[in-house]
């Protein structure tokens, strides 16, 4: 398959020749192996809960062993499936709930309370009491109310009540406003168990509950303090694509979902000590870029270039120009190891329940994280000598990010007068036909970027405003 077909971006196309050209296996390669996929599989008619299996539906055999049908095991299948989504984008967002506690309580130095306003807003919708006290005592409240969110055993989440009075209501009709996020995931798997629920709309049901609990639990609950430790978005210009790369900088690359890491990598790139290292090795400076969602958080917060989406992670490295990339959680493909093998690039694992066999790993300590950056950052700064050949695609586009609730509601309305009103009177009166966010990796079943663009100019044809994390595509700009 020729890189057109792969991809449609033009940086990518040349990274996917190169690399075929050197023998070098990518994740298009690792497809291609596995073709025909199993059919079963693609159509969620395999069942591996129990060890009477594995199960396939078909003509010949419509029923499991244990008496289940195609609806029962492609129900179960679609909700264990929904369950790991949750447990992954909450179990971020209890990462940042128990730094953002312990920042508060002064037990981690190196992050303080960014965004004030928000914190206010926040306490006050939590019930916590602002006056005449502190801020580290109004935010360890607060932390302690989110951190106690993901396995509260009573009552439903806190953040579920931001939602319309209607769509509240429809979820109090058919059951399913989310409770804990941790009691949501474990009922996901027990229901799913051989044996237990039966009913395929009873599965789909608790998957819809499950799904809310992660959009309306742990997302939103980690967007919030997020914003609070490291600082609220607002609108800017960044720069996007493999471009970003620099031939004469060291260039550290952070991957992964959460901003923990990378944010502290942000600022020891900023160190002087580090920059006069860097230049003593014949660098120019430092270059921080990222990958996929972490790389989103840093464009919106500092303007942090983005050198690729999930697809592009094997072919930054395969420029050779990266002498570090630093990942902690989610979307990180094991791949990756053996193309760092093929160059210098140092892969460094950072979360201790994400690692990747024969990589080195640094463990990430919260308490004194910004030596930890600095220790990764100046790791990228002796590899820089240890550089090969170097090939960087002259291909980057401008990104405008930073879309958050608070920016838009400022634009829209002022200081005095925020407001969503000229939107929604747009929306009412027909001009903006609706609005729709584009949100998921690229996948290399599809070209790569295809599916996004195609669909973001058909909505825009349309007069629908569409938003987009950066990070999905190398043409659209706004933050998830």
């Amino acid at each position: 398959m020729n890189p057109q077909e792969r991809s449609i971006d033009k940086a990518s196309q040349e990274m996917l020749s190169r690399m075929t050209a050197a023998g070098q296996e990518n994740a298009w390669d690792r497809l291609a192996a596995q073709l025909p996929q199993c059919g079963f599989g693609k159509q969620g008619i395999c069942c591996r809960i129990c060890t009477m299996g594995p199960c396939r539906i078909s003509k010949k055999s419509p029923l499991g062993v244990c008496g289940a049908n195609a609806d029962t095991i492609v129900a179960r299948n679609f909700l264990r499936a929904v369950a790991a989504g949750t447990s992954a984008h909450s179990d971020h967002g209890r990462g940042v709930a128990e730094v953002f506690l312990e920042a508060a309580k002064g037990d981690v130095k190196d992050y303080g309370i960014k965004d004030r306003v928000k914190l206010f807003k926040l306490a006050k919708e939590f019930g916590v009491e602002t006056k005449d006290r502190s801020v580290n005592d109004i935010a360890t409240d607060v932390g302690k109310i989110a951190v106690e969110e993901f396995g509260k055993h009573e009552g439903t989440q806190l953040m579920a009540r931001r939602a319309p009075a209607v769509r509240q209501a429809l979820w109090k009709k058919f059951d399913i406003t989310p409770r804990a996020i941790d009691r949501e995931v474990v009922e996901a798997l027990h229901r799913s168990t051989m044996g237990v629920d039966q009913d395929y709309k009873n599965l789909i049901m608790h998957a819809c509950r499950t799904a809310l609990a992660d959009g309306w639990g742990g997302s939103m609950l980690a967007t919030e303090l997020q914003d609070i430790l490291f600082g609220t978005p607002y609108p800017g210009k960044g720069e996007v694509n493999l471009g970003v790369l620099k031939k004469d900088e060291v260039n550290i690359v952070v991957h992964g979902h959460e901003p923990i890491l990378s944010e502290m990598i942000v600022a020891a790139a900023q160190d002087g000590e580090l920059l006069k290292q860097a230049q003593s090795v014949g660098a120019k400076g430092i270059n921080v870029a990222g990958m996929c969602c972490t790389a989103n958080e840093l464009l919106s917060r500092h303007g942090i270039p983005v050198a690729g989406n999930f697809l592009s992670q094997e072919l930054a490295v395969a420029t050779g120009a990266v002498d570090v990339m630093a990942v902690d959680v989610q979307c990180v493909m094991e791949g990756l190891a053996q193309v760092a093998r093929c160059y210098h690039t140092k892969l460094i694992t950072t979360v201790d329940k994400a690692r990747i066999t024969g990589v080195e790993h640094i463990s990430m300590d919260e308490k004194n994280v910004l030596n930890t950056a600095k220790k990764i950052v100046k790791m990228g700064i002796e590899n820089y000598k240890n550089r090969g050949e170097v090939y960087i695609p002259n291909e980057k586009q401008t990104a405008v990010m930073g879309f958050t609730h608070e920016s838009i509601n400022y634009i829209l309305g002022g200081h005095y007068r925020a407001s969503y009103r000229p939107l929604n009177d747009n929306i009412i009166n027909g001009r903006i036909r609706g609005v729709v966010g584009i949100v998921g990796c690229s996948n290399p079943k599809v070209q790569q970027d295809f599916t996004h663009t195609t669909l973001a100019k058909e909505l825009i044809k349309r007069d629908v405003l569409v938003l987009t994390p950066v990070v999905q595509q190398s043409h659209a700009a706004n933050r998830g």
